[in-house]
Parts: C-alpha cells; sequence; structure tokens
C-alpha cells in the first residue's frame, strides 16, 4: 500500500506544492481524456514545470512503485491517458516553450506542451510551417502527437508525426534523461525515433521534441465535390491516387457529417451530397494550376453533383473550416458520439463504408463518417445517447466490429488515435502471440516493471487468450 501522505510531501520538495494536487475536486478534471466514456479518478496529479522536475517526480515514483502515466492536453480519443487509480498522473502542460526555430535548419526544438498550431504560428515568419495538422491542432500538444503518431489533413502528402520528427529527449521510468535522434535525417544507431514515435507513453515521457519545418507553398488550392453516393466518392479517391496525383490533403465527409459541418461552420459545402471530397494541392503557381486540371478531369468522370475550386486563401479557408469543425458539429446532433479510428488499403474503401452502413442498421445506430480519403484512414463517428441504459455497451461493440472489417479489408486498428484502452481487446484480431510477445518484450527492455501507463496499448497474452475465448471464430 502507498503511503500516500508521505509521496505527497516527497513530491512537494521538488515541485512547487500548488502543482502537486491531491484534494478530489480538483483533480476531477483530469479523470479522462476525450474519450469520456472511461474515467478513472487519479491518487495524485502532479504538473511538473520543468525537465528536471519530471526526472525527479519519475525518480520518487520509481522509488515507490508507483505507477506513472503522462497526459498532455487530454485531447487523446483511446483513453490512452486515462489515469492510474493507484497511480500519478503526470501533467505536462506547463512545459510548454519553444525553445528555438532555425529557419537555416529548418527545425522547431519545443517542448511537449506547445500546441501544435503554435509551432507553425512562430515558423511562419521565416516563411515556414509544421506539417502534421490534426484536426484538433489548436488544442492538441507536440508531446501527445508523438506519443500517438498524429497525423491530420495533410498527412497524405507530408507525412505522419514520425515522418517530421528528428530528435527528442525522454524520462525514464528511472528518471533518466536520455537525448535520442538528432539533427541529421539519419543519426548513427537503432531508430529509437521511429520506436517512441506511437508509443503510447509505454517507454518513456517526452519532455522535448525537435520536429522539421516545411516551406510555405507559394500557392494552394482545394477542390470540393458532392457526390450522390459513397461509392462514387471512394471510387473518385481509388482514381485520383491511382494516376499518381498525390494531393496535400485528401478528405471525405458523408452525408450526415456534410450536412452537420454545413449548418455548424456555414463552409458552403453541398447539403443534397451524400458524400463529399476535398482535395487540395498545393506548390508553385504553375503546378497548382496543372494539378487543379486533373484533379478537376477526374472528379467529373464519377458524375459529381457539384464542383466548387478555391479561389482565394479566404475561401480555401472557408471550405477547410467544415471539415475541421466536423467533430464538434456533430455532436450538436446528438447526445454523445464515439470517434473510431481504424485503417484500410485505399481500394477498400467504398466496401468498407459499405458494411459500416450495414452494421449500423443492425446496432440500429446512425454513424457520420469524416475520415482522410488518401490514406485509408477512418473516423467513424457513431452517435448514441449514454443516457440510455445499454446503449454504451451498444456503440463499444459496434466500433469493436468496424475495426475487426478494417483488420479483415487488409488494414489495421488505429490509424493516428492509438490502442488506449480503447483498442486493446483488438489487438489480438490484429497481431499474433508471438508479435505480442515482442511488443511486451520491448515494453519491458524500457519500464521492467510495468510503471509506465499501464493496462494500455498491448495486452498481456492470458489477456489476448481471453478476449480470442470471447469473441470466437471472429479472430
Amino acid at each position: 500500500m502507498t503511503d500516500r501522505v508521505g509521496l505527497v510531501g516527497e513530491l512537494r520538495a521538488v515541485v512547487d506544492p500548488q502543482f502537486v494536487i491531491a484534494d478530489a475536486e480538483t483533480r476531477r478534471p483530469f479523470e479522462c481524456d476525450g474519450l469520456a466514456i472511461y474515467r478513472q479518478m487519479p491518487m495524485l496529479v502532479v504538473l511538473p514545470g520543468s525537465a528536471d522536475e519530471v526526472a525527479q517526480v519519475m525518480r520518487i515514483c520509481h522509488r515507490h512503485n508507483v505507477p506513472a502515466v503522462a497526459r498532455g492536453a487530454g485531447t487523446g480519443l483511446s483513453a490512452g491517458a486515462m489515469p492510474h487509480g493507484e497511480g500519478v498522473l503526470l501533467g505536462l502542460s506547463r512545459l510548454a516553450a519553444i525553445r528555438a526555430i532555425d529557419p537555416l535548419a529548418r527545425t522547431a526544438r519545443v517542448e511537449p506542451g506547445v500546441t501544435n498550431l503554435s509551432i507553425s504560428q512562430a515558423a511562419a515568419p521565416f516563411g515556414l510551417y509544421y506539417g502534421p495538422d490534426p484536426s484538433s491542432q489548436i488544442a492538441c500538444t507536440i508531446g501527445g502527437n508523438v506519443a500517438e503518431n498524429a497525423g491530420g489533413v495533410h498527412c497524405l502528402k507530408y507525412g505522419l508525426t514520425v515522418h517530421n520528427v528528428l530528435a527528442a529527449k525522454l524520462v525514464t521510468v528511472e528518471g533518466e534523461i536520455l537525448e535520442l535522434g538528432g539533427p541529421a535525417q539519419d543519426a548513427a544507431g537503432y531508430d529509437l525515433m521511429a520506436l517512441i514515435t506511437g508509443s503510447e507513453g509505454l517507454l518513456g515521457v517526452l519532455v522535448e521534441v525537435t520536429v522539421k519545418l516545411l516551406p510555405t507553398p507559394e500557392r494552394a488550392q482545394v477542390v470540393v465535390a458532392g457526390f450522390a453516393t459513397l461509392r462514387q466518392a471512394g471510387d473518385a479517391v481509388e482514381r485520383l491516387i491511382g494516376e499518381g496525383i498525390i494531393p496535400a490533403g485528401l478528405e471525405m465527409m458523408d452525408g450526415l457529417a456534410i450536412r452537420a459541418a454545413e449548418d455548424f461552420a456555414h463552409a458552403g459545402y453541398p447539403t443534397e451530397a451524400e458524400a463529399l471530397l476535398l482535395c487540395e494541392v498545393d506548390g508553385s503557381a504553375a503546378e497548382v494550376a496543372a494539378q487543379i486540371a486533373r484533379v478537376d478531369r477526374v472528379m467529373r468522370s464519377f458524375d459529381p453533383l457539384r464542383i466548387t475550386v478555391s479561389q482565394s486563401e479566404a475561401e480555401r479557408a472557408a471550405l477547410w473550416k467544415g471539415r475541421k469543425s466536423a467533430f464538434p458539429a456533430v455532436g450538436r446532433i446528438s447526445p454523445d458520439y464515439y470517434c473510431m479510428d481504424g485503417t484500410i488499403p485505399k481500394r477498400e474503401l467504398s466496401n468498407v463504408l459499405e458494411g459500416i452502413a450495414r452494421l449500423s442498421r443492425h446496432y440500429g445506430l446512425r454513424v457520420a463518417n469524416v475520415f482522410h480519403a488518401g490514406d485509408g484512414n477512418l473516423h467513424p463517428l457513431i452517435l448514441f445517447d449514454a443516457s440510455k441504459p445499454g446503449e454504451t455497451e451498444r456503440t463499444e461493440e459496434f466500433g469493436a466490429r468496424i475495426l475487426e472489417l478494417c483488420v479483415k479489408a487488409g488494414g489495421c486498428i488505429t490509424g493516428e488515435h492509438g490502442v488506449g484502452l480503447e483498442k486493446i481487446r483488438q489487438m489480438p484480431a490484429q497481431f499474433s502471440d508471438a508479435e505480442i510477445a515482442q511488443f511486451l518484450a520491448i515494453k519491458a527492455a524500457f519500464d521492467p516493471t510495468g510503471a509506465l501507463n499501464p493496462g494500455k496499448g498491448v495486452p498481456l497474452l492470458a489477456q489476448c487468450r481471453e478476449y480470442r475465448a470471447v469473441s470466437g471464430a471472429r479472430f
């Protein structure tokens, strides 16, 4: 049994006492991340103000064998930052300094609590920006982006977080500070940056990240096309990519999402459409003009109801506002929604969307589809009412079937939200016992006692057998 009073005293000796939170009322806001159907009150919340304080907190937790869960802005959608009831919730929001912008090397060195959008804002005077742009970029932080390997609407051309980070400082479970990666594209030794990116706080606590910056394109335009069916839009995506067109962003929304987003953002979307594609191209003026002509030709070959091409930066921003506002917009038409995150081969897009529609009818729950069509990263939003008995459980089951459908189509159970607690039961649907054993071995190499974010990301092999037994032939 942890000596809670003694632990609080030790923590307050290394972190300003006002940032060691022990009372129940002040701990309450930290009980969940963006996936609020999973909740757990932490034993303590600690908000360190420096990398050194993070290291000292981890040393104390290690000495007392107390679990630690790192948390950024709490915008995650897989319960990856849900606290441990007998552990410390390590909030990193106070580590929010941009340490350096190097316009010649095109890099930014930042603390983990810096918001995604703030990096681009700081780099803008140098004609640079940070590529990955999750819809939550105004709030989500770079530490969480690295932990979950976040993407965004422009990840098709510019890559996920893993493709845009160069180096990091990581505090180990024992409280040591490691420096990983380096300023070059390829550092000597094992690529530990790629291992840490997407590791969901299971291997260490990030206290600094160095990211790549990109030159701001000379020009960018977006084509918006509305279609009568999802299959038309899905086939258009396959044709665009098949013809070698690599847009900066290629997003899709279904009819329910289109109408919700238009009512909310007034972006000018065709509300009569049952599917919408937003395809952005960027580069020099000549490159953009040539690419827009090619995109327009492909779109028109699938008989769209309407096509719009942005003619100004303001119009382009307005068209994207609808897509980036889609999640809160859907929140206006349902008491609750559950955002899924799976990835499939683009050739299976239409088939999987039709499969989701069949599941929607089976479970009697509406679905709004908003997703990164260009790289097959789906985000079905299951609409439900948590106040109705049994509906949350039915929604979770529906979500699990969507993930299994993605795996069956040759895809995977997550694209950018992570496994967390939400998808841990679906890990055996994608990975064998031998593969999961390898994941556990990597975890043990970094965290022998299992104190970092326990119960998330990778199931124990005993759990895998239980999950397979319950799920039967589906796995």
